[in-house]
């Protein structure tokens, strides 16, 4: 268990170093992941050629039997482009944030294969392994991964420096979900930020043994995301984080339960309820197999979280090493989660195999974790 690796880890640097004093906290809100499992390795492209020299400061030759003026030396260099005058950074207009209430998504120019890349280069970059990439569904989720700079530097972990830095870990892993759609505005593209955390925590009085569960999303964290991927398009920082922090008028939502079945009711027109429903869905963690916008409706996979938190949980001494390696994933059971157009709102309602009205509730459940993100 992590825990008690870190336990060992800290008794026995403690021993070595016992003039040390305490560890001190984590400073500032930093962002240094790793992940937990392997990093693809670095490859260089096989087309890398070697970059074109730049003659701008070469002194031409002019006249090889001498005699070269001044003037004529200035008329021959005057060509050259003054390097002065040109735009070190310039004002790039390629990303804006909107925002929902507390859903953020990100507005890129450029087609969705393009900006695809771009995503999959920044999350590598982060210091994540891509896990699942579903292009014919525009979704790439991360593998889990640790903040390491929630670890506190300085101390016995910086007196033993990377030594004991394999044994220094933390209790929470995250892992993201990003997910594109087509713009309705021509040349653009929307991006998706959804994030789910695990922590781990004592289960015995005694502090001798532990388990992963859920914690809830952090909205702030994926802002941060956000923020940091805008910046990858070309966006200055400090326009990114002023977006990012911009205030927008919270969109409500209302659930209305009844014995003919529940039903969500959300103040958007369709584009955005669709949108929102979605990135809604990729925050509680269901696995979205399916979708057909034309007529509203996600194909989803429940999965209730005491059946993903047993999954999650480490078996045996090797699992304990890595919890977050592959496991058999509880299947669940199959829903469609309808978004319709209703005059000023949108209705999402919960549909069965056979496309009727789900009057379970199971289907109640369903509603009321997507309420709570859409409230």
């Amino acid at each position: 268990m992590l825990l008690m690796r870190l336990k060992m880890g800290v008794a026995a640097a403690a021993t070595l170093l016992a003039a040390c004093s305490a560890l001190p906290s984590i400073q500032g809100d930093k962002i240094e992941y790793k992940s937990a499992g392997r990093l693809p390795p670095l490859e260089i492209p096989p087309d890398l050629t070697r970059p074109t020299a730049d003659d701008r400061y070469a002194v031409p030759d002019i006249n090889p039997k001498g005699g070269a003026t001044y003037s004529v030396y200035s008329k021959e260099r005057g060509a050259v482009p003054d390097s002065s005058k040109a735009a070190v950074l310039p004002s790039q207009e390629n990303a804006r944030i909107e925002r929902s209430g507390s859903q953020r998504w990100l507005v890129v120019k450029g087609e969705a294969d393009a900006v695809w890349n771009v995503v999959k280069e920044f999350w590598q970059e982060t210091g994540f392994i891509i896990n699942t990439e579903n292009t014919d569904a525009g979704v790439m989720e991360t593998d889990w991964a640790e903040n390491r700079a929630k670890i506190p530097e300085g101390g016995i972990r910086g007196l033993l420096g990377k030594v004991i830095d394999s044994v220094y870990s933390t209790s929470e892993r995250d892992k993201f979900r990003t997910r594109l759609e087509r713009s309705t505005e021509p040349g653009m593209t929307e991006v998706y930020i959804s994030h789910r955390g695990m922590e781990e925590v004592y289960v015995t009085a005694d502090r001798d043994e532990t388990k992963w569960q859920p914690r809830p999303p952090d909205p702030d964290l994926e802002a941060e995301m956000l923020r940091r991927l805008m910046s990858r398009f070309g966006v200055q920082q400090a326009r990114a984080k002023s977006e990012v922090a911009a205030a927008q008028a919270p969109l409500r939502a209302t659930l209305f339960k009844g014995r003919d079945g529940g039903t969500l009711s959300v103040n958007d027109q369709f584009d955005r309820a669709w949108r929102r429903v979605g990135l809604a869905l990729d925050r509680v963690g269901f696995t979205v197999e399916d979708r057909d916008r034309s007529k509203g409706l996600y194909f989803v996979r429940y999965v209730d979280s005491d059946a993903d938190n047993r999954t999650a949980q480490p078996k045996g001494f090797l699992a304990k090493l890595n919890p977050f390696r592959s496991k058999p994933k509880p299947s669940g059971e199959r829903f469609s989660i309808q978004v319709r157009d209703a005059d000023s709102v949108s209705q999402v309602s919960v549909l069965d195999k056979d496309g009727k009205q789900e009057k379970s509730e199971t289907a109640n459940r369903i509603l009321s974790l997507l309420y709570d993100q859409l409230k």
